[in-house]
């Protein structure tokens, strides 16, 4: 039997960000995965400028190692291509310069990212690290919570929980209570490839919003090696709807697509295509329970226009560690001490997620896509509002600025 204060639940970048912070502010915890590390994990590989920004706010000092860490390649930004072709370079951060500015966004493989967040946990002396045990089992208590794996080999007593063990957390489901929505949810595909050519010279991860595909995407991230992580995802209602076979779909884009076949032309598949699904963010839920809270994708938290968890997930994980805190001082772990959480969460994502939702939908109308695209050509205003959801989350107060509307309508 352990017994602690905090049990994390997943040692992905939710449980991670959650784990650093409470060590940062001397409180000890446990965190379990049911994985031992380096594991792969499915997923676009794409870190944003979000991600830097919620590890600097944790330590600034891991926000330096990972600057440095070799496993990735730098990425200045993101390449929208409208089912016209219309293509839009939007950086990661507003007025941007690659050529005196260090790089904020990167391009890493989840294998890598991920162990060097485990790296960044076996630091710390608050926190307990143990691999390689499923918790299945959650008995809620009088005083928190008795976790166990299947076979009761491993049992933890703990006085919370912060859920991060990712978009097929049986928490969510069993506990929380959330169900896959297909209208709220996303299956994609990924494969790497070797020499994909006509990549971005400062490194932009694409996506391409091509008629065949949508209201789904392809996409393109370049990485170490002259590598390449290829996938697209499509909302889990219209692959139903359109009985579409996303693996076939892809290889028939890249073989098929008369601009995408020249750029894979000397291109080869060093992995096979695997696929995984993506609970988004476009529908408001409740993130907190008796002695709970959930994070990252175990909170269905994935950008629903880019298809972005791990910067989503660091900031709920930093978030949730802030709740934990406080909860632990005022001896309240009650789901109304937890409430303001959930609050936490959306008014800093909530207008994101809600314009990403929006845009979303947009897609399925592709002459009024390509339109904002055109728009956003010679828009200033409107890339950088599109920019703040990779960078530093402010579009809330762009979007209740007046001021900012008529800089869009005066094409400023």
């Amino acid at each position: 039997m352990t017994e602690t204060t905090v049990c994390i639940i997943g040692a992905g970048p939710a449980g991670a960000a959650a784990a650093l912070q409470l060590a940062q502010w001397g409180i000890h915890s446990v965190i379990v995965d049911k994985a031992f590390f380096p594991r792969d994990k499915v997923c676009g590989d794409g870190l944003s400028g979000k991600v830097i920004t919620a590890l600097n706010r944790i330590d600034p000092a891991i926000a330096e190692r990972l600057q440095q860490y070799t496993e990735k390649v730098n990425s200045w930004g993101v390449t929208f291509v409208s089912p016209g072709r219309i293509s839009m370079d939007v950086p990661y951060k507003p007025q941007y310069d690659p050529r005196s500015e260090p790089p904020i966004g990167f391009v890493c493989k989840r294998i890598h990212f991920d162990q060097f967040l485990v790296d960044e946990i076996k630091r710390r002396p608050e926190i307990r690290l143990i691999q390689g045990v499923s918790i299945d089992q959650y008995l809620p208590e009088k005083d928190g919570y008795l976790l166990s794996e299947a076979g009761g080999s491993l049992q933890i007593r703990t006085k919370m929980v912060i859920v991060a063990n990712g978009a097929h957390s049986s928490f969510t489901r069993h506990i929380a209570g959330f169900t896959m929505e297909p209208d709220h949810h996303a299956a994609g595909v990924r494969a790497y490839y070797k020499n994909v050519t006509g990549m971005h010279t400062d490194n932009f991860i694409e996506l391409h919003f091509q008629k065949s595909l949508l209201p789904g995407y392809l996409w393109i991230f370049p990485l170490p090696n002259g590598e390449a992580n290829v996938g697209l995802d499509m909302i889990s209602s219209a692959v139903k709807k359109k009985k579409v076979n996303l693996k076939q779909l892809l290889q028939t884009t890249i073989q098929q697509d008369p601009v995408l076949k020249e750029r894979f032309r000397e291109a080869s598949a060093i992995s096979p295509v695997e696929g995984y699904g993506l609970p988004l963010g476009s529908k408001r839920r409740q993130l907190h329970g008796d002695r709970y809270l959930l994070t990252g994708d175990a909170a269905y938290l994935i950008d629903p226009f880019t298809g972005e968890g791990i910067g989503n997930a660091l900031y709920t994980g930093r978030m949730a560690a802030e709740h934990a805190a406080a909860a632990i001082r005022s001896g309240d772990f009650s789901a109304a001490a937890l409430a303001p959480y959930t609050e936490h969460v959306y008014r800093v994502l909530g207008a994101e997620l809600s314009l990403s939702h929006r845009l979303q939908k947009l897609v399925r109308y592709r002459w009024l896509f390509n339109f904002m695209m055109k728009m956003g050509t010679r828009n200033k205003q409107l890339r950088e509002l599109i920019s703040c959801m990779f960078y530093e989350v402010d579009v809330r107060k762009k979007l209740t600025s007046p001021v900012f509307y008529l800089k869009v309508l005066l094409n400023r």
